[in-house]
């Protein structure tokens, strides 16, 4: 089983995004592949590997889960790649140095695929901010040992037009696996306080395909699904029929972590690849601007302010806000009142001279954020002279603490 992003290097290509300068027209056609028996499951050997996945039969559409940086918009995975995995899990990778291409998005802005190269800057996101690397390297590692996208396969071959079918077929695929609303139907959303079991979150995905998949994990934290697939026919123009995963299983532990999307998202590169599109790659994530300087913490709850965060920490509906000060501390800040450092301790908001680490908030759309969520809790919304101790776990009473510079 193939893991493949996170020790990518960028590979170079003899091939220019001048080759390709103005608009293609593909005028090459796939391969006609009528009575091609379904990949994996061929009892004797099959020559046409025009029309046959081999030895790449099991395609995997892989899907990630990027919490912090966060990539992609919050309620949705993004796309990992399509691997073609040889029938017993094993793989292949690296199969063409002749097609390694380094220009994807000109690739693809050539051949008018703008509403693709769209979809892909939005949903096809790398964690480095690179995402043409990511692109380029999904395409050298895994689409270049498809047998049945090899040029080839086409009459009146179009050189680079495979390349633009391997992304389309992978986003059209990702498009039908709605992962985050998969797990949503079952009562599995993003959460900084509650684990689910590694059985559930795996029930969930199998259920609308009827074949189970592969989570996978990092420091217990779900950040991988990998759907797996046999194909009748070629890549581009085939059926994908669900199929169960074979090789590397998942590696989950039997209590998940599913984060929310938190932090800030990645910079693109300071050297950037353009294409003949002329539009840069566009973020989807917009985590707001930190809070800076000094001002007061203000309350929302239910639709209606009021009230603030006082010097403890606090929540207090009457009387006189708490001034902060707020200190920028790596992609986020911390805050100070006049009693101290503020931190969530103990799943509590608590400002005070014996706090020694402050906790990095940050701001999304202008309301105060800790690991990425804006809503805090309280067990009442406090009257008269009460002060309302404000957690980060799910209680009674929900606010959002917004910033009001002074």
């Amino acid at each position: 089983m193939s893991f493949c992003r996170r020790n990518r290097q960028a590979v170079t290509s003899s091939f220019s995004a001048a080759l390709i300068a103005s608009t293609t027209v593909f005028a090459g056609t796939p391969a006609s592949c009528p009575n091609t028996p379904l990949s994996c499951h061929n009892t004797t050997a099959v020559a046409d590997t025009c029309c046959f996945n081999a030895p790449g039969g099991l395609l995997l559409q892989t899907q990630f889960w990027d919490s912090n940086p966060p990539t992609g918009p919050n309620d949705s995975w993004t796309v990992h790649g399509l691997w073609p995995d040889n029938c017993d899990g094993t793989y292949e990778q690296y199969c063409d140095p002749n097609r390694q291409y380094t220009n994807i998005s000109a690739i693809i802005a050539a051949a008018g695929k703008t509403e693709l190269l769209t979809y892909m800057n939005k949903f096809w996101k790398d964690y480095q901010g690179d995402d043409e690397n990511f692109w380029e390297h999904e395409w050298d590692k895994h689409g270049t040992c498809i047998s049945t996208l090899e040029p080839g396969c086409y009459d009146k071959y179009t050189p680079q037009q495979e390349v633009v079918a391997y992304f389309q077929k992978a986003v059209d695929l990702f498009k039908t696996l709605d992962s985050y609303a998969f797990l949503a139907a079952k009562g599995i959303t993003p959460s900084v306080t509650t684990t689910y079991k590694s059985e559930t979150i795996q029930k969930a995905l199998a259920e609308p395909r009827g074949v189970q998949v592969t989570i996978r994990c990092s420091k217990g934290e779900l950040n991988e699904i990998w759907y797996f697939y046999n194909v009748k026919g070629s890549v581009e123009t085939g059926s994908f029929v669900p199929a169960e995963p074979d090789g590397a299983k998942s590696n989950c532990p039997a209590d998940v972590k599913y984060l929310p999307k938190m932090g800030t998202p990645p910079s693109p590169p300071s050297t950037t690849k353009t294409s003949s599109t002329g539009a840069p790659p566009t973020g989807t994530s917009t985590p707001g601007v930190p809070f800076s300087g000094r001002g007061t913490l203000p309350v929302t709850s239910g639709g209606a302010t009021n009230g603030c965060i006082i010097s403890g920490g606090t929540w207090y509906t009457t009387g006189t806000c708490a001034t902060y000060t707020a200190t920028a501390s790596g992609n986020g800040f911390t805050l100070t009142s006049s009693k101290g450092k503020c931190a969530v301790s103990n799943n509590v908001l608590t400002c005070a001279a014996t706090v020694s680490d402050p906790t990095v908030f940050t701001a999304v759309a202008d309301k105060l954020a800790y690991n990425g969520v804006t809503d805090f809790f309280t067990a009442s919304v406090p009257t008269g002279s009460v002060q309302a101790p404000v957690s980060v776990t799910q209680q009674a009473t929900t606010l959002t603490i917004g910033w009001k510079s002074s």
